[in-house]
């Protein structure tokens, strides 16, 4: 009997295999000649290792999901920190994490994710999407184009490749030494602000809830404290965990010196109306009419005191930067890309220079991963980077990939060099904007 034919094109499987990592594709189940029944999927797939499904539909949308962890009709609900769901629609390659509790439900069933999207769903050429409350749901429109009925549906075993991984020249430089570490705690101790007016720079993080606005903080302050720290309240809510404004010192070591830049943590942006940080808020902040610890009203903007003088420039805003979580961006709602429209155009008009931090680099590329050293020699990071400066109007150069501390009980060299890169570059940032206002005057 002849071999059954794969329907991935040698580009697509390319693609797959770049964010698996040095593997091969063996193909164990097609749909159309095994049948759609979960009975044939779990005769040919069920103890065979990490697999990779990946549909096809009429609209032409590529789209399915990987997990690490073998198929075994257990009926138990499976932990798995590599699953994914992804989709090619157009030249645009989609990817992103699914929770790893609950990735997936082993049963009888035909292949799901996260209890949400359903592959066979009724042993029929059909994916279905439920939405359940315990899980963060993601957009079936960018996913397949709310497209349900299958053309096709296939299962391949994923096999590590024992050839050496090839590491591409990398497109960025950076030194991954600690000589170089303590020389940029250096640069950053040292930094005297464009005008002498300005003791301290202030960076202003915006972004949506979750993507780890305070838990940037919390890293640089672990960095300069010399351990571990979570002095910012920071976690995973439905909703945003920030719900004041609050402008973080970020002080050094035990003798507690200030250092020359401070971080303004903001509520986070929500695509619902009412919800979230008001856009006319940022005005104000920026401005620096917005006191530390004021509590922000979604449904009411902060107003400022009409008969106060305007602010000094020690108390604007020199800086902002989007908090972006890498994982998440490809999957950014339509409602919520017109907010950080909204913002930009705010901040633009106010000359405020912008930059982006992209976080959880690491959960986006197996390489990044396995050695954070990686990040500049991914090509699918590098591509991450491209889609964020696209979609949030930013240039390339401005965009800084960088991983928070979030698990970890200790510091860790790589980490740290790709966080002090970061604050060095938004400290060039606001040098221009200051730079700029020196010229003006």
């Amino acid at each position: 009997m002849a071999p059954v034919a794969s329907e991935l094109t040698e580009e697509k499987r390319k693609q797959l295999c770049a964010w698996l990592g040095n593997v091969e594709l063996t193909l164990l189940y097609k749909a159309s000649v095994h049948g759609y029944n979960a009975s044939a999927f779990h005769q040919r797939c069920d103890h065979q290792g990490p697999t990779l499904l990946v549909a096809y539909n009429s609209l032409g949308y590529i789209f399915g999901g990987y997990t690490s962890v073998d198929y075994a009709q257990s009926g138990q609900q499976i932990t798995d920190n590599e699953a994914f769901l992804f989709s090619f629609r157009g030249e645009t390659p989609v990817h992103f994490k699914v929770s790893k509790y609950n990735a997936r439900l082993d049963d009888a069933g035909g292949p799901n994710f996260c209890q949400q999207l359903y592959f066979c769903y009724e042993n029929q050429p059909v994916v279905h999407y439920k939405s359940v409350n315990w899980v963060q749901p993601f957009n079936s429109e960018k996913l397949y184009g709310n497209n349900t009925e299958l053309t096709e549906c296939e299962v391949y075993r994923v096999n590590q490749s024992l050839q050496v991984s090839f590491k591409e020249k990398p497109w960025r430089n950076i030194l991954w030494t600690a000589k170089q570490r303590e020389e940029l705690m250096g640069l950053i101790r040292n930094h005297k602000p464009m005008m002498p007016s300005v003791s301290r720079v202030r960076i202003l993080m915006i972004g949506p809830i979750g993507a780890g606005k305070s838990s940037f903080f919390n890293s640089i302050n672990s960095i300069f404290m010399g351990h571990v720290t979570n002095k910012a309240m920071s976690g995973s809510a439905g909703t945003s965990v920030t719900t004041k404004f609050r402008t973080y010192p970020v002080k050094d070591g035990r003798e507690r010196k200030p250092l020359p830049f401070v971080l303004c943590d903001t509520m986070g942006l929500e695509e619902q109306s009412g919800a979230g940080l008001d856009i006319e808020d940022i005005s104000s902040i920026v401005q620096g009419h917005v006191p530390d610890r004021y509590k922000f009203n979604p449904k009411a903007p902060f107003q400022p005191d009409k008969a106060s003088k305007p602010a000094s420039l020690q108390r604007k805003i020199h800086c902002a930067v989007y908090v972006i979580d890498a994982t998440k961006i490809s999957l950014m709602s339509d409602k919520l890309e017109e907010k950080l429209s909204s913002v930009r155009s705010q901040l633009n008009s106010l000359e405020i220079p912008q930059m982006v931090v992209m976080t959880k680099v690491d959960e986006t590329c197996p390489h990044v991963q396995n050695d954070l050293e990686n990040i500049y020699e991914s090509s699918y990071i590098k591509m991450k980077v491209q889609e964020v400066s696209s979609r949030v109007g930013v240039p390339v150069s401005c965009v800084l990939p960088v991983k928070n501390y979030s698990q970890e009980l200790e510091l860790e060299l790589k980490c740290d060099i790709l966080l002090l890169s970061a604050i060095k570059q938004m400290l060039r940032s606001a040098d221009d904007y200051l730079d700029d206002v020196v010229d003006s005057i």
